[in-house]
């Protein structure tokens, strides 16, 4: 039997459609974590994560022990660098009894003048590179 013309046509254009959405996908990979990532101005953050990035430019004090410690990036969120390049600090939430989910995560060779910092409202589930 064969196919009509319009029948053909649909089907043409449905796999044009996946063709488009894979290649999208395959685009979205090749340009890397950095343009996955949002971007949040440093003057929209919290009131608490700006005293912690002027903080971290001061090289402290802080006021948890872990802050400064080497952060991981076990879920690979961020752009790969070697063990030591991302540390971490704790931004404080308010009413919250213990360190709380949101942090700021630097990146680069001296803490006090890092080349990239991103912003965690939720304990590393997701990122913003912070725009200053």
């Amino acid at each position: 039997m064969r196919e009509s013309p319009s029948r053909r046509g649909w089907r043409s254009s449905a796999w044009a459609g996946v063709l488009a959405v894979l290649l999208a996908g395959a685009a979205a990979q090749a340009r890397g974590p950095l343009d996955a990532l949002g971007t949040v101005p440093l003057s929209a953050l919290p009131a608490e994560a700006r005293a912690t990035h002027r903080l971290i430019l001061a090289g402290g004090p802080f006021p948890y022990d872990k802050d400064g410690s080497v952060f991981g990036n076990r879920e690979r969120l961020l752009p790969r660098a070697q063990r030591g390049f991302y540390r971490e600090y704790t931004v404080p939430t308010p009413r919250s009894r213990d360190r709380g989910a949101r942090r700021i995560v630097c990146g680069g060779e001296r803490p006090t003048a890092p080349e990239a910092c991103f912003y965690t409202a939720d304990h590393y589930a997701s990122f913003q590179l912070i725009a200053q």
